[in-house]
């Protein structure tokens, strides 16, 4: 599996901004996708995950309420959709894929074993 991020940019606080993750390759029914993210000087730190097949979601705290995530398996993408935006989102956003994920490890980037390239995101105050 080959995954493509796009959709980053410059915006400002409160605005909002789509990012997509097309997958390639063959994925099994549980294939799981998320997003992380990392910042300047920052480790990397989980976003969202969806799994494929049940559309169950997960959040990291800081992003509950503002940003969604979601999937088209017709179109093997999976999308975040990130509004009221704050300085502090700023950081180059990944998306990766997993199969054999078991919940309790589906925030963790160890656990996922494809990774696209980064999309930088930049929201300004």
């Amino acid at each position: 599996v080959q995954l493509q991020a796009s959709g980053g940019g410059l915006v400002q606080t409160g605005d909002s901004l789509r990012l997509s993750c097309a997958a390639s390759g063959r994925m099994s029914s549980n294939y799981v996708m998320g997003w992380f993210r990392q910042a300047p000087g920052k480790e990397r730190e989980s976003v969202a995950a969806v799994r494929r097949s049940a559309g169950y979601t997960y959040y990291a705290d800081s992003v509950k309420g503002r940003f969604t995530i979601s999937r088209d398996n017709a179109k093997n993408t999976v999308f975040l959709q990130m509004n009221s935006l704050k300085p502090e989102d700023t950081a180059v956003y990944y998306c990766a894929g997993g199969s054999t994920i078991i919940v309790t490890s589906i925030m963790s980037a160890n656990a996922y074993q494809t990774w696209g390239q980064g999309t930088q995101v930049t929201v300004s105050s």
